[in-house]
């Protein structure tokens, strides 16, 4: 069973390496968005608060990193194979698959994400490191720094898949893809810090952020990779993070393994 989880993580994923054209067009998207927050931003510190939490220069490079890695911390890309496969009745060829269904379909997700990764975050980041100053990205404090970035950007990733899965499940009562994409997408994508770093938010709602899991995905590696996060910091947040990551692992299988055995499929 995990020889052919691997083997569809690794064929997804090669699968994922063809879409060249798409992963160009995306590009010039993702620079465009990444201009338009640092703008914002810009706007904010001239006019915001003089002590926001974070320097302008760390908001800069949080806001290009997530136009870097934005396939693995977005909620809502979506496969829509697999909806077509919940709300069809074809799910039924799925069960006859000789290996778990939620592992099958986590390594899936993962392998697409991981491939959009590799075609657009290395040219992404290659732009904004020559960018004139402000308005490039920062390189992190040390070479600590970075690896402990590296670590918890994994980790979180491996978390957005989970959370996504429960996305997936979910679809098996609602019957209704666009409800849940939205629930879970708008809710944590604000939770998470990518619309707003959790620093810049008023200190009630850091409380619940804090609370939550959705800022270990993007927030968090975020901010490592800043020097905002001390290396203390980080070391505790990732034990944090896996944590998170077996909880979400564990009820999501659950969740799965007792939609199945509720599955009523019609037809012929």
């Amino acid at each position: 069973m995990r020889h052919s989880t691997w083997a569809i993580l690794r064929l997804r994923f090669q699968n994922g390496l063809q879409y060249r054209a798409a992963a160009l067009a995306g590009l010039g998207t993702q620079l465009f968005f990444g201009f338009v927050f640092i703008m914002v931003f810009e706007a904010f510190y001239a006019f915001g608060p003089k002590d926001p939490g974070m320097t302008l220069e760390q908001v800069i490079t949080y806001s290009w990193l997530k136009q870097a890695f934005l396939s693995l911390v977005i909620l809502w890309m979506r496969d829509n194979e697999l909806f077509q496969l919940i709300t069809s009745g074809n799910i039924a060829y799925e069960l006859c698959r000789p290996c778990r269904i939620y592992d099958f379909w986590y390594a899936k997700l993962l392998g697409q994400r991981l491939s959009s990764a590799v075609l657009r975050c290395l040219p992404i980041l290659i732009i904004v490191i020559f960018l004139p100053a402000p308005y490039g990205l920062t390189a992190p404090p040390d070479a600590a720094s970075f690896v402990l970035f590296i670590i918890a950007l994994l980790v979180g990733t491996l978390m957005v898949v989970a959370i996504s899965m429960l996305i997936y499940i979910s679809v098996f009562v609602t019957m209704n893809p666009s409800g849940s994409i939205l629930l879970f997408a708008v809710f944590s994508e604000f939770f998470a810090g990518f619309l707003i770093p959790v620093p810049l938010m008023p200190d009630w709602m850091q409380r619940i952020v804090y609370v939550l899991p959705f800022h270990y995905t993007v927030d968090f590696p975020f901010r490592i990779f800043t020097g905002h996060i001390s290396k203390l910091e980080a070391i505790q947040g990732i034990g944090m993070q896996i944590l998170w990551l077996v909880a979400l692992v564990v009820v999501g299988s659950w969740l799965m393994n007792r939609t199945m055995r509720r599955i009523v499929v019609q037809g012929g």
